[in-house]
């Protein structure tokens, strides 16, 4: 369960994630965090927030930001906010860490989708890149697209599919959260 102080480390995507407040400790108004970037981080998967905003104060280092196709570098001190429904991607493309403080919301449940994606890839339960299979993948994203939605495919077309995929990923013994990655 994410607490204050509570550190997570993907050694896929390279990020380290330490909460600050959690939803707990703001009564769902946000989740407060400090994200690290390891030297040439993994570019993530485009994604969007259907729900929620997330505002960016670079600490240390630069940060990669693809916002709505469009490629910008920040350095420390500055700020970006992105809107709910914005597509993006974050990532340090240097040698040297990126140090970020990120408020998400209102903070719904991210923090468990944080705490899977990362407890997954610890796990070795993911590719290089930090994903998933694709039974995994149809579970979390029925699960929380709430908080995470891929960019591509349409989400139309990813709510068919993943609705499809998601009894198969049952009968495999998948499933949308486990109990170790969120205590």
């Amino acid at each position: 369960m994410a607490r204050k102080g509570k550190e997570i480390r993907n050694p896929k995507t390279g990020q380290i994630i330490q909460f600050i407040q959690t939803r707990a400790d703001t009564n769902g108004q946000f989740l407060e965090l400090i994200s690290t970037y390891e030297a040439h981080s993994k570019e993530p998967v485009p994604h969007y927030h259907p729900h929620q905003d997330e505002h960016f104060l670079v600490l240390q280092g630069e940060l990669s930001v693809r916002l709505n196709g469009v490629m910008q570098v920040l350095q420390p001190g500055d700020k970006i906010h992105i809107a709910k429904n914005s597509i993006h991607a974050m990532w340090n493309s240097t040698s040297d860490k990126t140090v970020v403080s990120w408020k998400t919301a209102p903070a719904m449940d991210t923090e468990y989708f944080l705490e899977l994606s990362t407890g997954l890839a610890s796990d070795g339960k993911t590719n290089e890149d930090g994903i998933p299979g694709i039974l995994q993948v149809a579970l979390m994203m029925n699960h929380y697209d709430h908080v995470f939605r891929l960019a591509k495919p349409p989400f139309a077309i990813q709510k068919i599919v993943f609705g499809i995929l998601t009894p198969l990923a049952r009968l495999f013994g998948y499933k949308p959260y486990y109990q170790k990655y969120i205590d």
